[in-house]
């Protein structure tokens, strides 16, 4: 099941790209932008909730969702491109096994835990 999981995450990262692919926008700027949601980790500074929910904030693809969809109504492209490397980040982390935080650390994903064997 697991592997069948990372499939899936790699089908939506392949979207991502895609997606991105059609803003016509040199793919350095996918490059150079697509680690930018790590800074949600940031919040862990202000401890172990607030770390949890501002984390989960730059991870959650229904927020990726909506920011490209306003992006898409308003015409913005600096939001559209923003949701897909939103969307195309979180897709890499769920790959990887990195999923939403829960308030009691970082290693507690809805994934599991990170790093136990």
């Amino acid at each position: 099941m697991k592997n069948l999981l990372r499939i899936e995450e790699l089908a939506l990262l392949l979207l991502g790209s895609y997606a991105f692919y059609l803003t016509e926008l040199s793919w350095w700027w996918f490059a150079g932008l697509f680690f930018l949601p790590d800074i949600g980790m940031l919040g862990y500074m202000a401890g172990e909730k607030i770390g949890a929910w501002v984390y989960n904030v730059f991870h959650h693809r229904g927020i990726a969702m909506l920011v490209f969809g306003f992006g898409f109504l308003l015409e913005s492209q600096i939001a559209e491109v923003a949701g897909v490397i939103l969307f195309s980040h979180t897709a890499l982390d769920r790959m990887l096994g990195y999923g939403l935080k829960y308030e009691k650390g970082f290693k507690f994903t809805h994934l599991g835990e990170i790093g136990k064997k």
